[in-house]
C-alpha cells in the first residue's frame, strides 16, 4: 500500500474529529463504484483525499479542483482498477443531474506502488505520515471556506 494509504489514513484521522453538520467522512478504499454512486447522493461538494504525484516534495498537501467537463467518456468500469479520474467519469456518466463540486486534497507521495513490486511495502513514509497529521487542520480550513459560518457548528 505504501503512500497510497494517505487517503484512508487521513480520512480516519478526520473522522475522529467533531465535524460540522452535513459533513460525512467515508473510506471507500478500492470500492470506486460505491464512491461513484455515493457522489450522486445530493452533496453540494465532495472532498476526496488521495495520494497525488505532482513532482512536489513528499508530504506536500495541495487542493485540486478537477475540470469535470474534461473527463473522458467512461466505458465498462473495472471494479478494482478505478483511479479518481475513472471514478469521476463514471459518476458523471451515471448521474442525470451532474456532479457536485469536487475537490481533491492531495498528498505528494514518497513511495508509490506500481503493481510490479516483489515485496509488499507496509505503512506510510515519514513525510506522508506527517502530512496525515497536517491534513486534518488543512481539511477543516477547507470546510470553513466551503461552508462559511456553518462550519463552526460541530457535532
Amino acid at each position: 500500500m505504501a503512500d497510497d494509504g494517505f487517503g484512508p489514513e487521513a480520512a480516519s484521522a478526520l473522522a475522529r474529529r467533531p465535524l460540522p453538520d452535513g459533513v460525512h467522512v467515508a473510506d471507500f478504499g478500492i470500492r470506486g463504484l460505491d464512491l461513484a454512486y455515493r457522489m450522486l447522493d445530493g452533496y453540494d461538494t465532495v472532498v476526496l483525499l488521495d495520494a497525488t504525484p505532482h513532482g512536489q516534495p513528499p508530504g506536500t498537501l495541495s487542493v485540486i479542483e478537477p475540470d469535470l467537463a474534461a473527463l473522458p467518456a467512461e466505458g465498462t468500469p473495472e471494479a478494482h482498477a478505478m483511479d479518481p479520474v475513472k471514478v469521476l467519469a463514471l459518476a458523471r456518466h451515471l448521474g442525470d443531474g451532474g456532479l457536485p463540486r469536487v475537490l481533491v486534497v492531495g498528498c505528494e507521495p514518497e513511495v508509490r506502488m506500481n503493481g510490479d513490486e516483489s515485496d509488499v511495502v507496509v505503512g506510510l513514509s515519514e513525510p506522508v505520515r506527517e502530512a496525515v497529521d497536517r491534513s486534518v487542520p488543512f481539511v477543516e480550513s477547507l470546510l470553513v471556506d466551503i461552508l462559511g459560518a456553518d462550519a463552526t457548528e460541530r457535532r
